[in-house]
């Protein structure tokens, strides 16, 4: 359980430091002062001055934060030219959305190394069984797991979408399937169903083409890193799409049931790392996706919510008191302290009602 604790804590350091430092990257590009950079939260433990920017060790791990000089007002402001609040808007938003980029580039970088390690998925000319239903007309031949189906009366299988027009053409009537079971070639034959039950096909069986390959290791990086930008789009994708349902549900009157707060990614981390370094590491790349979407998203205290009033100022050509934004933005930060308290509790009682994390985990992921 401490081991867990730790590598949760570790993780969410990571997320919000690659966060922090896009933040930090970009102010000091753009001539922004930074006044603090604090690994941890406040209070501050320990801090060092190195140039201008206080280089700071704080008492709660939870990640770090970046303090811009003059970032929400200009009271205080001592060196204007250098202020945030007095750049332009292009400035402004490219140090705003500096922190979602990061998350996508540790999300690539994270599904890269998976990929260059375990291996490119891609089409081969093998179609394999992977599943057989249980009372199925492929269970009652002895078709079994593993066997590759090398043709359907005669007709050379090599794509999963051939297989299954072969056996929709003949549905109710008897074929024989050639099948190698890694060491021979033999027949079953077999009468796919008319109708069969919903989730299955006419045989009952779960097929694919895709192989596993390992390119040249000077090749691996590059490939891992095409792989890894597609899955980051593949999952930010889904993370959209399921904000986009959370939005549905809570529209009409029904609580979303797929949020997972601090105590539920807990869980889940704690499962992964059973599976070992890389499923922890994929783990990562999905949470670091899941961040940049939510803080891009146009809430106020959200990097997506400052972005909505710089695209406000540039749309009415004024931008709005900076008291009152700050003041936005503040009532924001209450809100979400308040739904993360609340969707952590959510998370304890799923817990407990689910009789313990592990079924909870099962529970989430079958949803």
């Amino acid at each position: 359980m401490i081991a867990s604790i730790l590598i949760f804590l570790i993780i969410l350091s990571i997320l919000i430091l690659v966060h922090e430092l896009g933040h930090f990257f970009m102010a000091r590009r753009a001539g922004i002062w930074v006044e603090e950079f604090g690994i941890g939260l406040p209070p501050r433990i320990i801090g060092k001055k190195i140039g201008e920017t206080i280089y700071s060790l704080n008492l709660l791990p939870f990640g770090g934060f970046v303090r811009l000089h003059g970032e929400n007002t200009k009271e205080g402001v001592t060196k204007p030219n250098r202020a945030f609040i007095n750049k332009g808007k292009s400035t402004r938003a490219l140090v705003v959305i500096a922190g979602v980029i990061m998350n996508f580039i540790l999300a690539i970088l994270a599904f890269s190394i998976v990929y260059s390690v375990s291996g490119i998925p891609r089409e081969g000319e093998n179609v394999k069984i992977v599943q057989v239903a249980e009372g199925s007309p492929a269970e009652a031949g002895g078709i079994a797991t593993g066997e590759i189906v090398k043709s359907v009366d005669g007709n050379v299988v090599n794509t999963t979408s051939r297989f299954v027009d072969l056996i929709e053409e003949r549905k109710g009537e008897e074929v024989t399937l050639t099948l190698f079971d890694g060491e021979k070639l033999h027949e079953v034959k077999i009468n796919p169903r008319g109708d069969p039950p919903e989730g299955q096909g006419p045989l009952g069986v779960t097929v694919t083409a895709t192989e596993i390959y390992f390119p040249p290791w000077w090749q691996r990086p590059f490939i891992g890193i095409y792989y890894g930008f597609r899955e980051a789009l593949f999952w930010g994708g889904t993370v959209i799409l399921g904000f986009v349902k959370i939005f549905t549900d809570l529209f009409s009157g029904f609580a979303p049931k797929e949020i997972a707060g601090p105590v539920g990614i807990f869980a889940i981390t704690s499962q992964a790392v059973q599976f070992g370094t890389l499923a922890l590491i994929n783990f990562l790349g999905i949470l670091s996706v899941n961040l940049a979407i939510l803080n891009i998203m146009p809430f106020p205290a959200l990097d997506g919510g400052r972005l909505l009033f710089i695209g406000i100022e540039t749309l009415f050509g004024r931008r709005i008191v900076p008291k009152v934004e700050a003041a936005i933005h503040t009532v924001g930060m209450v809100i979400l302290i308040l739904l993360l308290l609340a969707i952590t509790a959510h998370d304890i009682q799923r817990i407990s009602q689910a009789g313990g994390i592990t079924q909870f985990i099962d529970s989430a992921l079958s949803q």
